[in-house]
This record gives C-alpha cells, sequence and structure tokens, in this order.
C-alpha cells in the first residue's frame, strides 16, 4: 500500500517544490519537522550548501515543533486517564508555537514552512519576539503540568505497566523515536546521524527501562526540556540581523517578489521554478530526520526528470502501530486506549 491518500503518488506527478505541502499531512501535530526533512533531503541530491544561518533557524523551528507534538501527546494521555485541567493548561503553550509559525510562513498546522534551499522570506521582529517569550514562560507552563501528573496516584497506577515493550522486541518491529528510547534504548537520529548542524548542540538523550506509557509519558516530558535548551544554544548562534536565509541555489529558490517585477531574468527564474521546468541531477538518495515520534524517512529515486522518478516516506507511526495488538494482548480495554495515545499514532501516517 502506499501511505495515506498515496501521498507518495501524488509528489511522483509534482515539481519538488510543490511536493513540501503534501508533507504537511504526514504527522500533522509537528509539520515543519516533515517540511524541513524533504528539503533537506533534495538539497542532499542537488548537493546545496546551506548557511549554517540558515540551519540553525531550521533547529529552532525544529525543536519548537517537537515540543508541540509532545504537547499534544502527553495532555492527551492525562485526558484518557480523567485528568483534563492539564490539558486545558498545557494548550495555551501549544497556541503561543502555533502564533510564532503564522508570524513566519502565514500557518499554523498545514505550514509549508521554508523552501529547497533555506526560508522564503526574513522572519519578522515579531516572531523573533514570540520566541523569546516563548523561552521565558514555558518552562513554569512545563513544570505545571508535571506537577499534575508526574506524581499522581491516579495518573501513575494508570500508566505504570500499560502497554509495555522490551527494547529487543521494539527492535524487532522497528520502533525508533520516544517509544524506542521508553524502552531503554538512547537511539536519536539528531545524534546517531547529525544533520542541519545538530552536531553543534549539547543535549542529552532521555531514556526508560519498561517501555510503558508512563515511560513514554517521562521521555517525552524530558525531551521537552531537551529542546528548550536546544532552541537556546541556537539563538546564541543567531545573528539576528543577518541577511542570509538561503543557499545559493536559485534554480529551486525563488527569487524576491520585488525582482519579480522588475527584472526579467527574476522573473524567468520565479516561472521556472512554479512551474517545475527546472531538471534535478540523476541520483538515489535517502536522508532521516528525527521526527515527533521516531526517524521520518525520505528515499527519493530522480531520473533526471523534473518530477520524482519513485518516492518513498519511512514514517515512523506506520510501522510501530503494528506492535499495538501485542502490546494491548491481555490488559483492560481501559488500558489499551492509554496505549494508543502513549503510542501517539497519527493517522497520516498509516496506509491508505
Amino acid at each position: 500500500g502506499y501511505i495515506h491518500r498515496a501521498f507518495e503518488k501524488l509528489a511522483e506527478r509534482r515539481p519538488y517544490a510543490q511536493i513540501t505541502p503534501i508533507t504537511d499531512r504526514l504527522n500533522y501535530c509537528s509539520s515543519p519537522i516533515n517540511n524541513m526533512g524533504w528539503e533537506m533531503t533534495v538539497e542532499k541530491l542537488i548537493g546545496a550548501d546551506i548557511p549554517k544561518r540558515v540551519q540553525y533557524m531550521r533547529v529552532v523551528i525544529m525543536e519548537l515543533s517537537r515540543i508541540s507534538d509532545h504537547i499534544i501527546c502527553n495532555s492527551v494521555v492525562g485526558v484518557d486517564t480523567g485528568a483534563l485541567t492539564g490539558f486545558t493548561y498545557i494548550f495555551q503553550a501549544r497556541e503561543k508555537i502555533y502564533e510564532i509559525f503564522e508570524d513566519i510562513c502565514g500557518a499554523r498546522l498545514t505550514t509549508n514552512i521554508g523552501r529547497i534551499g533555506g526560508f522564503e522570506r526574513q522572519w519578522p521582529d515579531s516572531a523573533w519576539a514570540k520566541i523569546d517569550t516563548f523561552l521565558k514562560e514555558f518552562p513554569a507552563e512545563l513544570k505545571q503540568f508535571e506537577n499534575l501528573l508526574m506524581r499522581n496516584r491516579i495518573f501513575m497506577e494508570r500508566t505504570i505497566g500499560a502497554g509495555p515493550i522490551k527494547v529487543d522486541r521494539a527492535l524487532q518491529y522497528g520502533f525508533t523515536g520516544p517509544n524506542l528510547r521508553a524502552a531503554g534504548l538512547d537511539h536519536d537520529v539528531r545524534v546517531m546521524n547529525p544533520y542541519s548542524s545538530y552536531e553543534d548542540f549539547t543535549f542529552s538523550i532521555p531514556i526508560g527501562k519498561e517501555g510503558d506509557v508512563y515511560d513514554r509519558f517521562m521521555v517525552r516530558e524530558q525531551e521537552m526540556w531537551e529542546s528548550l535548551s536546544i532552541i537556546e544554544q541556537a539563538l546564541k548562534k543567531i545573528d539576528r540581523k543577518d541577511p542570509v536565509i538561503s543557499g545559493n541555489v536559485p534554480e529551486f529558490y525563488l527569487p524576491p517578489k520585488e525582482a519579480v517585477y522588475n527584472n526579467m531574468e527574476a522573473l524567468i527564474y520565479h516561472f521556472k521554478i512554479v512551474m517545475g521546468e527546472t531538471d534535478i541531477p540523476v541520483g538515489e538518495v535517502y536522508h532521516s530526520v528525527e521526527g515527533g515520534n521516531g526517524e521520518l524517512g525520505f528515499y527519493l529515486v530522480s531520473d533526471g526528470g523534473r518530477t520524482p522518478y519513485r518516492l518513498h516516506f519511512r514514517r515512523p507511526c506506520f510501522i510501530y502501530y503494528q506492535a499495538y495488538p501485542e502490546l494491548i494482548k491481555g490488559s483492560m480495554l481501559s488500558d489499551a486506549i492509554l496505549t494508543m495515545s502513549s503510542m501517539n499514532v497519527i493517522a497520516g501516517e498509516l496506509d491508505a
């Protein structure tokens, strides 16, 4: 089968620049990670040189997306144990992240953020200000959420021992991301196969022991703290006044509107990119990023045409969802609901 709504076949009929919005619909809880994973895949194939500033800006967006994704998962786990209060508190922080995305690209959920080569425009001052505000306010909000659940006796009794999986079995299924780390293996694509200059950052990889609902919850909680640290490190490395927002890839990067309106060469470039009239080198690449739920990979085969010859998305949810029947076997029906929530299965990553 093909991924949900046959995304891969849709992509094989579209120019490379028009595939980014399709990736939005994979894990739509952290769509910027999908967008940038695809953009980096194409950049890998064409050999684009991406400036450090752009790479660090991507890291900021991807880590904000990871926090947003984990907020959704963990707050829903709380709701499924009967604790609605934490959900209503922490979702206000997720809204602030969406407002940052909105300032940068004009969208909130399906963002289509960034371009092959970098970003489509400079970030406005309001976006930088909202990021600074988020970093100041979110730690207290996250701590408040943890105080409501982490040592809550009812929450612990509902989650500890529910839906466990051992690390060996998780590897047999092909687990990656928080669900694998909750089982005890410290595998993270950002560390094992760094991209976008993640090797320039210092952060820990939280792991669990039992691979149950509580461990999955705790791993995601700790990862949010690590993401905050990464964002703070990235902001120290970024010169906000630097105008650089892309690499030297004019054949894929839309020129500024002012140039399009006043310069014939820029108008021609704009037309060629939008209409997909740029050939891409022959090649075969695989590139993966650490998505909100694990290793999100893009396998791209180019025959030198203007659209991919073949494209496959390695989506983590589809892979670890296969283990769900085993994880709930012999458990209470209420545990089955919690197990599904803690695995964070996103329907957009399943088969059509």
